[in-house]
């Protein structure tokens, strides 16, 4: 298993308790398909460089995971149907 580092960026506009659900969800993803979550972090609502589908803020979450790489294609494929993310990135960390 590899370690990465998940950035993803949720809508603002959701209420609260949606927010909540959605980050809640990835974390339950990522452990159902047998990965590890090591750290997890809310950075909180942030305003966005430039609009990203016409939100101007967006809140954002920062997880660093052990999985597979099948984890993490399934993670991708779903992360990227969701509606209520803005964008996401999956960074692959070197053996140290």
């Amino acid at each position: 298993m590899n370690k990465y580092e998940i950035m993803f960026i949720v809508k603002s506009t959701i209420d609260a308790t949606e927010i909540k659900n959605t980050s809640e969800a990835y974390q339950k993803l990522v452990e159902n398909e047998k990965g590890k979550i090591i750290d997890f972090k809310e950075l909180g609502e942030k305003k966005l460089a430039y609009p990203i589908k016409k939100e101007v803020n967006g809140s954002y979450f920062v997880m660093q995971i052990e999985a597979s790489k099948e984890t993490i294609a399934e993670f991708d494929r779903k992360i990227s149907l969701d509606e209520n993310i803005l964008r996401h990135l999956i960074i692959r960390l070197d053996e140290e």
